[in-house]
């Protein structure tokens, strides 16, 4: 109750959405967008938040710290917001968290390293903010995330190589930042990979691997306008790719003669 009551204080709420927070056990009487497991924990006896639902309220102010005491909660939304400041640290010590949806707010700051410890996380989604920094390496621990969705911000940086240890990533989306340095030609063992988009970044003096051209699993490859030398990719291995963008770069060479897949 402490905890909500904190992450109410920081939030500017104009059309007063949250006023049912300050009465009685936000489980019992059904504080607005807080949802609660439906049946008390064995171990305490106490009902605990699941879902922080507070999408599309015109909220601002901050991110409280004391989101971090909400221990069993599983969907952390915030989307479509006018947030400001950073995504606190403490978020790392939900474990529980598998929703993080904080996009279309007005965030800054880095990343913090401590979500790449959470076990169960299946989405980041902190597209449409300002967020700065590098992609923290501790990401490479989130052995169940299946989508990356950080596009549209300021992230900098290399690409930590170490990603291409994510079992169950499908979407990287980093599209729209500040990325510098090399693509890793180590991504291509991801074994699940649908989409890697990684348009209006700044890869200068880097090449396509050709280790692009095994990604078996790959749908989708968007590398426009990443200033990109070197040779066309030859995807004709890739037997499901429905789309390939790789315009706006000084690509050399002859165009790969190997035939595409259908779609």
């Amino acid at each position: 109750v402490n905890a909500l009551r904190a992450i109410r204080g920081s939030l500017s709420d104009p059309n007063g959405f949250l006023n049912s927070w300050n009465r009685g056990d936000p489980c019992v009487a059904n504080w607005t967008r807080v949802i609660c497991y439906n049946v008390t924990a064995k171990d305490d006896g106490y009902f605990h938040v699941q879902e922080l639902q507070l999408l599309r309220l015109d909220l601002s102010g901050t991110l409280a710290p004391e989101l971090g005491q909400l221990s069993r909660m599983k969907i952390m939304d915030f989307m479509w917001n006018k947030i400001t400041g950073s995504i606190p640290k403490e978020v790392g010590n939900i474990t529980s968290l598998e929703l993080l949806l904080v996009n279309g707010n007005q965030l800054t700051g880095s990343l913090p390293e401590e979500i790449g410890f959470l076990p169960n996380l299946n989405r980041i989604q902190i597209d449409q903010n300002n967020i700065s920094g590098p992609i923290p390496k501790s990401f490479a621990n989130l052995n169940k995330t299946k989508h990356f969705h950080m596009n549209n911000n300021s992230l900098s940086g290399q690409i930590p190589p170490e990603l291409s240890r994510l079992p169950s990533l499908v979407h990287m989306l980093l599209d729209n930042n500040n990325l510098s340095g090399y693509l890793p030609p180590e991504l291509a063992q991801l074994p699940k990979l649908l989409i890697i988009q990684l348009d209006n970044n700044n890869f200068s003096g880097s090449s396509i691997p050709p280790s692009y051209g095994n990604i078996t699993t790959l749908l989708k490859l968007s590398l426009r306008n990443c200033s990109l030398e070197g040779p066309a990719p030859d995807v004709s291995g890739i037997p499901q790719l429905g789309y390939l963008d790789v315009s706006w770069n000084q690509l050399t060479g002859p165009i790969p003669s190997g035939q595409l897949a259908s779609n």
